[in-house]
């Protein structure tokens, strides 16, 4: 074999090794969207448009990998130090190309398609994130590890939570049902539908999302409407830890089994709207509250019996 062909043999071989050491880095996850993800390595600047994403990137365990967000993303505390691009509606996209992030993780219903068309269109990877199963939320932790390099400390923070949840459903398996209004706002009056994860958590404390059907995934409605459809319980959200003075409005309408049975309840937004492992905390509190309006219907059902 002559000089030229044994260095041609050597090349080729090394071209083979970079190619296989490539592979064996690279990364490929399907996203959201059905669309596949490819890195050629694990993400070690990445940038995330929403504060529930933030969250799931810690409970990954790669949130040291973050390096922007967006505004509202105070979870965990060591979150309120990463620099700001803007809101989850509105980005700065010049800050973007200066920070020049390996990987931009989207929230597909929140962000919207406009946005991360054009940060694609910017020649960004762009890796679209949604849940609407409580489940959905660890397969996105999982996800999210395996993007970022920290697959073992993902699966394992991932399946040490389905645990927890599993306990909560084998729990709250086979009770009464209990038709609930769920408030995010007041003005306008807006609830959410059946595809939110919202309805997942009230149907799994064996409750009903009265507005299940709603077309759009956060109806605006009337107050008429919520009086035709009579919920039991009505449970509210708001913008802060505290409960919503609004809530107490509905004390106008005494007809509604809420009102009359006195079963009007709030749930801290952060701990329920946020698709992260902190819903858990905030679904069970959905679920002692409609216990609650359970036993309310047994003590009445008793004293109506006079036992």
């Amino acid at each position: 074999m002559s000089r030229s062909s044994i260095v041609r043999v050597v090349l080729t071989l090394n071209l083979l090794l970079v190619s296989n050491t490539w592979a064996d880095d690279s990364v490929r996850v399907k996203d959201a969207r059905g669309q596949w993800v490819e890195l050629p390595a694990s993400a070690e600047r990445i940038v995330a448009l929403a504060p529930n994403i933030v969250e799931n990137f810690y409970s990954a365990g790669a949130g040291d990998k973050l390096i922007a967000a967006v505004s509202y993303s105070d979870y965990p505390e060591q979150a309120k130090q990463l620099p700001e691009i803007g809101n989850y509606k509105a980005v700065n996209y010049e800050s973007l190309l200066l920070l020049n992030p390996d990987l931009i993780v989207a929230w597909g219903s929140g962000n919207g398609d406009q946005m991360i068309n054009k940060l694609e269109d910017l020649g960004f990877t762009v890796f679209v994130s949604e849940s609407h199963t409580l489940e959905d939320i660890a397969v996105n932790v999982k996800r999210f590890g395996t993007l970022a390099g920290t697959s073992d400390y993902a699966d394992k923070s991932a399946g040490e939570w389905l645990e927890r949840l599993n306990q909560i459903q084998l729990s709250h398996k086979d009770l009464d049902s209990v038709s609930v209004f769920y408030q995010v706002w007041n003005e306008p009056l807006q609830t959410l539908n059946g595809d939110h994860l919202i309805s997942d958590v009230i149907e799994t404390c064996g409750g009903r999302n009265i507005f299940a059907d709603a077309l759009v995934l956060a109806p605006k409605i009337s107050i008429e409407s919520v009086l035709d459809r009579d919920p039991r319980v009505i449970i509210a959200s708001g913008m802060g830890e505290g409960r919503p003075d609004w809530l107490d409005a509905w004390e106008a309408y005494p007809r509604i089994n809420a009102v009359k049975e006195g079963n009007l309840f709030h749930v801290p937004p952060d701990i329920i709207q946020r698709h992260t492992f902190r819903v858990l905390d905030g679904m069970e509190m959905v679920c002692d509250h409609l216990n609650n309006a359970r036993m309310k219907v047994d003590a009445g059902a008793t004293a109506k019996n006079g036992l």
